[in-house]
């Protein structure tokens, strides 16, 4: 057995401490709460007529680990851990920032939280891809949360998202 994972735990030991720290479980899942967050970002529009999609893979993440504060511990692999909150209004009044990386991508694109030290913004795609926003560009953190978190909560270094 690999000395960073456990057979009972779905995450690298130090992420999923610092998951269950903040509040996260195994059949975490508030459905209420995801939904609150659907219908706020399904009804906001920004001045110019911008809106949110919504769509079953961001649903499902907000369910399970909307509203966590995640501090992780120790150092990172290749950059510092990110502290994050996981709370998809924090992109509430970025839907065109959102909009325009779903294009670039060719898919949708919800928020997801923040990483708070950096106030980058953290968003997820139909496909459940998830994504970083920061001022020095946008970065790939994972297949599904699970990889993402993984990136952020160990420190491993993401990938820059260029368009051609």
């Amino acid at each position: 057995m690999h000395p960073d994972r456990t057979s009972t735990t779905r995450f690298p030991v130090p992420v999923d401490a610092a998951l269950r720290s903040a509040g996260w479980q195994p059949g975490r899942w508030d459905i209420r709460q995801a939904e609150f967050w659907a219908d706020t970002l399904r009804e906001h529009a920004s001045p110019a007529g911008h809106q949110h999609t919504v769509f079953p893979a961001a649903v499902e993440a907000w369910a399970e680990f909307g509203g966590l504060r995640i501090a992780p511990t120790g150092p990172g692999r290749q950059v510092a851990p990110a502290t994050l909150h996981l709370d998809p209004l924090h992109g509430l009044h970025l839907a065109r920032t959102l909009g325009d990386l779903g294009r670039a991508l060719g898919t949708e694109v919800s928020p997801l939280g923040e990483e708070t030290d950096t106030s980058a913004l953290l968003a997820i795609d139909a496909e459940g891809r998830v994504y970083a926003l920061d001022h020095t560009g946008d970065w790939y953190l994972g297949a599904d949360i699970d990889q993402a978190l993984s990136t952020l909560v160990a420190g491993a270094e993401p990938a820059r998202l260029t368009t051609a």
